[in-house]
């Protein structure tokens, strides 16, 4: 649907349109031509006062005391024959076509003859197609032109995937003023220091004649307070290249007092006149310590390991280690009784929950399918899960989403041995191969491509201590080793290549135990019991710990009866004391969340 036109701009741009209209029919008929453009065997008629309105570039020229101005024709050098048809049809027409194979010289042509509009198609065109194969050649190119624009937008592209571009080939080309805008950037999504010091060092050993020259100033792009100081003295002080440079060496031994606390003695500003130009500038200039002493963090230093708490109240994310909360996302959209999960990519998804439609009398239960949008911190509908279920488990892989068994929420609540896969390319649901038995309250995780499914509850109503595994490549399930004790509604993740599940409901009631499964060797051993018995305990790897969040326990009333209650603290496995400790009593976004491990 056409935009309205605004009535006052309507005669403003049929003005336009028919004065651009008549300009070209003039061109066509070779009526009024007063100049010839001569390019190599080329000529191309035009109007000098078309020329001169468009194009800073002409204006100069024919108003200026040099011969072109008052010659019929003129001669350029520095386009070719094409690009010049294309930018005269423009001008006359207001059409081109930019591809990525005519862009770059376009976009030279038209910084050439200071055409801003083409200027601006050029650059839009060239944003929207910043991929890893030609990040680095825009970059440059918008140096050489000039183009802030340009440049920055290829640089953050650069910086936000540093890990990946300086693999490249291309990367070991760049000027060393190029190499010194990108790791100069506070931007740089790198999580250490270490990675901008050992890119340098290949940037420079791929031709080393040529580029140690240039080490000294770029060595003040690097932080090298923010290494460690291992790394530093056994790493950087003894690297080939440096220690033989008495003038890096000096710029080391900077840094190293700089972290003892002695930084240098800031230039004082000498007396200037009143009025001088620039005091100001070169004042802050000598007020500024120097470059290598610089421990801004960047950008990928700032990243966390986080618990992501999803309820219907909102979600947040908790950082243990430092003991702050952020909100999320506020949103109460999630339904209670959901199941969440974070893909490879750190997408979250949450599936579950009812909705009912009174309008569809036919189904009108449904099953909500979210997923998390970080950029405007709110949850994104997704298609519905075709068939409304409960106590299902979650599970990825393969660049889907499977949703395995569960209960059906009918009457007569059937016990699901069916499995719902969403493509996460086409956005939609499909079968998978079913599990070889029916299923509920049992735990999902993913590793390695495949999907493990952990006891639960099966037919008979009765704890389970089966575990299978699919793999979506071979769309086959396989029986595993069975559990040590049948439970269900447990919490289980994946930690250092082993599965752990801990708590949960047995036949007999509450339990504490925990189990670990070695997927190398197919077996299950002990663990050390968690503190109190508890269901639907949620376990998360983060950070290379184990924490245990919230569930249920069973808590004494007022009046000393124990009864279910929900708690809401956080635990630590301590892999030194090999003990559980409690590190918060009371965090209230836990109660009725799910809780996924998030970067």
């Amino acid at each position: 649907m056409a935009l309205p036109v605004d009535p006052t701009e309507e005669p403003r741009m049929y003005q336009q349109t028919l004065l651009q209209d008549g300009l070209n029919d003039l061109l066509e008929t070779d009526k009024f031509v007063d100049c010839v453009l001569k390019i190599k065997d080329e000529e191309f008629p035009c109007h000098r006062l078309v020329l001169a309105a468009c194009s800073p570039f002409f204006r100069t020229m024919f108003l200026s005391d040099l011969e072109e101005s008052k010659k019929k024709e003129i001669v350029l050098e520095d386009v070719e024959p094409g690009v010049m048809g294309m930018i005269l049809k423009y001008i006359y027409t207001s059409e081109i076509s930019i591809t990525e194979q005519n862009v770059k010289d376009i976009f030279a042509a038209a910084n050439l003859f200071q055409i801003p509009s083409i200027f601006t198609v050029c650059v839009s065109f060239l944003q929207k197609r910043l991929s890893l194969s030609n990040c680095l050649a825009i970059f440059r190119l918008g140096l050489m032109l000039d183009c802030p624009r340009l440049a920055i937008s290829a640089r953050d592209f650069i910086c936000d995937r540093f890990h990946l571009i300086v693999r490249d080939l291309d990367f070991l080309q760049l000027a060393p003023t190029e190499l010194a805008a990108i790791i100069t950037s506070d931007s740089l999504n790198v999580e250490k220091e270490e990675v901008v010091f050992e890119a340098l060092v290949t940037w420079v050993s791929h031709d080393k004649e040529n580029r140690l020259k240039d080490l000294s100033d770029l060595f003040d792009c690097i932080r090298f307070r923010l290494m460690p100081h291992d790394y530093f003295s056994n790493k950087v002080e003894k690297h080939g290249l440096v220690k033989s440079n008495p003038e890096l060496m000096k710029k080391l031994q900077m840094v190293k007092d700089a972290n003892e606390g002695k930084l240098p003695e800031l230039k004082k500003a000498e007396s200037k006149k009143p009025g001088d130009r620039g005091d100001v500038a070169q004042e802050e200039e000598e007020n500024l310590l120097p470059g290598i002493l610089n421990d801004n963090l960047r950008f990928g230093m700032f990243l966390k390991d986080l618990m992501f708490m999803i309820s219907d109240t909102g979600s947040v994310a908790y950082d243990p280690i430092g003991n702050e909360c952020y909100i999320a996302s506020l949103s109460t959209q999630i339904p209670k009784n959901h199941c969440s999960l974070v893909t490879k990519q750190n997408q979250i998804f949450v599936a579950g929950g009812l909705f009912y439609n009174d309008d569809n009398q036919d189904d009108p239960l449904s099953s909500y399918f979210l997923q998390f949008d970080p950029l405007d911190s709110d949850w994104l509908g997704m298609p519905p899960l075709p068939s409304p279920r409960a106590l299902f488990g979650l599970g990825e892989a393969e660049n889907s989403i499977f949703v395995i068994g569960g209960k059906e929420l009918k009457e007569g609540e059937k016990i699901l041995d069916s499995v719902m896969v969403y493509d996460r390319q086409s956005f939609k649901w499909g079968e998978s191969d079913p599990l070889p038995y029916a299923v509920y309250g049992h735990a999902t995780v993913s590793y390695n491509g495949l999907v493990y499914v952990i006891g639960g509850k099966g037919d008979s109503k009765k704890c389970i201590k089966r575990m299978c595994v699919y793999n979506p490549t071979k769309f086959e399930w396989k029986e595993l080793a069975p559990l040590k004790t049948g439970r269900s509604l447990f919490g289980a993740t994946v930690h250092n290549n082993k599965i752990y599940v801990a708590a949960g409901v047995t036949d007999a009631g509450l339990t504490n135990s925990v189990e670990v499964y070695d997927i190398t060797s197919n077996r299950w051993e002990d663990f050390n019991e968690f503190p109190q018995e508890r269901s639907s305990l949620s376990l998360t790897s983060l950070a290379g710990s184990i924490y245990a969040t919230g569930g249920f326990g069973m808590m004494p009333n007022d009046s000393g009866e124990l009864v279910p209650t929900e708690m809401n603290d956080i635990w630590k496995y301590e892999e030194d004391s090999k003990q559980w400790t409690g590190i918060l009593r009371e965090i209230r976004y836990v109660s009725g969340a799910t809780v996924l491990a998030i970067l």
